[in-house]
């Protein structure tokens, strides 16, 4: 796997943040959000185009080789804009999954297709409960069909190909499965975040195709993979609001001068400074373990999962109240950033579970 340097990434970045500001301002984030997908094709052709749905397959595939860190990076402007669309269930959790895979005509016939754009791919892990552990599979696999549900699942309903992880007589497996065969029903899911369309599919004998070489431990990989990359869009997210905010501490003027003058304002506005530092810290500093391989790499993903979920809710809650009425209104985004820090929160895991999660990585590791 060939490596990104510092400059290329941060070239990477900027490119992408440029190509965000042009194509996906607020006003073209609210029209996608009206449609019924939930999804802008142009912009998504773009940034395939980019590169930045094939950072992480190989070469040989037709990707750039890049790394989670690279990732990471990516997602922070992902965040900033609260882009919609697939590019964590596409170009982060099927990629990982497939080029994980030890089924070489798999990666031939997927990777390519997925790292140019031209598939769009989604992943159903989790059941009804949205625990997002193996534990809760809803999905059970009797040789080549599908029986149960998933939910919860990102950007299926534009979805060209779906990775259904199931299990079978040998534990859990992972099933290539065509979204428009028979026997497979997806059921939009009314949420509180339209820039994030989530679906529940139920299979019913539905065809299916096993992926050699994936088990519990490969999904168990891509989640914490999707964690890093969710967590960099919640420190994205997170410092953005927060700058929203700050901006409109200097220009409001109440009682002859700025509301951002006053004491109280300026402690509170300090504390969500401290909030938006550390949150990238963390998913910065997972990000980088992850990809090294590290120890101190599982202790480091559940902190930034559940560090960047809270920082992300606690600083969009505040920019609420710091702009008083206003933000409460259609037209502020403030609210924008606080329906998407709601439903990330819920992604991949809960706060509490990965503070357990985090308090156990501790434990093992003494």
């Amino acid at each position: 796997m060939t490596m990104i340097g510092i400059e290329e990434r941060t070239a990477i970045r900027e490119g992408f943040a440029r190509l965000l500001a042009d194509k996906a301002d607020e006003a073209a984030l609210r029209r996608v959000m009206a449609t019924e997908s939930g999804h802008d094709a142009g912009l998504w052709s773009a940034i395939a185009d980019m590169g930045l749905t094939a950072l992480l397959i190989d070469p040989e595939h037709g990707g750039v080789g890049g790394s989670i860190v690279d990732v990471e990076a990516v997602f922070e402007e992902a965040g900033a804009a609260l882009l919609a669309g697939p590019l964590l269930s596409s170009a982060v959790m099927a990629a990982t999954l497939i080029s994980a895979s030890s089924d070489g005509d798999a990666k031939a016939r997927l990777l390519p297709a997925i790292a140019s754009g031209q598939t769009i791919a989604s992943v159903a892990v989790t059941g009804d409960k949205g625990l997002w552990t193996l534990d809760d599979i809803g999905v059970s696999a009797t040789g080549s069909a599908l029986n149960g549900a998933a939910n919860y699942v990102i950007a299926a309903n534009v979805a060209d190909l779906l990775l259904v992880v199931a299990k079978n007589g040998d534990g859990v497996a992972v099933y290539e499965v065509d979204p428009g065969a028979g026997g497979v029903t997806l059921e939009a899911l009314k949420g509180w975040d339209s820039t994030i369309r989530l679906s529940r599919i139920v299979f019913d004998a539905a065809p299916a195709t096993r992926i050699a070489g994936l088990d519990g431990a490969a999904v168990e990989r891509m989640l914490d993979v999707a964690r890093v990359a969710l967590a960099g869009e919640q420190a994205g997210a997170c410092r953005r609001i927060f700058d929203i905010t700050v901006e409109y501490l200097r220009t409001r003027v109440q009682f002859g001068r700025p509301i951002g003058g006053f004491q109280a304002v300026k402690h509170i506005a300090a504390d969500l400074l401290i909030e938006v530092e550390s949150a990238t810290s963390a998913a910065r500093a997972a990000a980088q373990a992850l990809a090294a391989g590290g120890k101190d790499a599982p202790e480091l993903v559940s902190l930034a999962a559940f560090a960047c979920a809270d920082a992300f809710h606690e600083v969009a809650a505040a920019a609420i109240q710091l702009h008083g009425g206003i933000a409460f209104t259609w037209e502020h985004p403030a609210h924008l950033y606080l329906r998407r820090a709601r439903v990330d929160a819920q992604l991949f895991g809960a706060s509490d579970y990965h503070r357990e999660r985090y308090v156990s990585a501790l434990e093992n590791a003494a």
